[in-house]
């Protein structure tokens, strides 16, 4: 990570448990120093970036590096979240990666019309989703240089 020893955040939208556990364990398996939190639909996701409710302490909700985005949760769907996210000053730099089942063309084109930095097809088995969290941590956090 740019020879910091920093930790660094990656804030995961998501309303599917396994989906979740398993990005989990893929990311612990790639060995990058990511500190991982869990939201469960687009209200915990705004909340969570801004600290209302429960996550009004900054220890509990340290400014993410990263945004894992899956499109389709209760309450607030994820592109909701995502036009939210990049129309606000204080968090359109966050990088915003949609991690989806989807593979319809006209939510890859929505996506990518209303901000999102990348568009990822979830892996079936384990062993992809482990490629794709080694991929995401090295180009988001070695490679390319984020705004602090």
């Amino acid at each position: 990570m740019k020879g910091r020893q920093t930790t660094v955040t990656i804030l995961m939208a998501d309303d599917d448990e396994d989906d979740y556990m398993l990005v989990r364990e893929a990311l612990a398996e790639s060995r990058l120093a990511i500190d991982l939190r869990i939201v469960r639909d687009g209200e915990e996701l705004m909340d969570y970036l801004y600290r209302h409710g429960r996550y009004a302490d900054p220890n509990i909700s340290p400014h993410p590096g990263l945004i894992l985005l899956d499109l389709n949760m209760p309450k607030k769907d994820g592109r909701e979240a995502l036009r939210e996210i990049k129309n606000d000053p204080e968090l359109r730099s966050i990088p915003v990666v949609v991690l989806t089942t989807s593979k319809a063309e006209e939510d890859i084109y929505r996506t990518y019309n209303l901000g999102a930095n990348s568009f990822i097809i979830k892996p079936v088995t384990f062993a992809a989703l482990v490629e794709v969290m080694k991929a995401i941590g090295k180009y988001w956090f070695e490679i390319v240089e984020l705004p602090l």
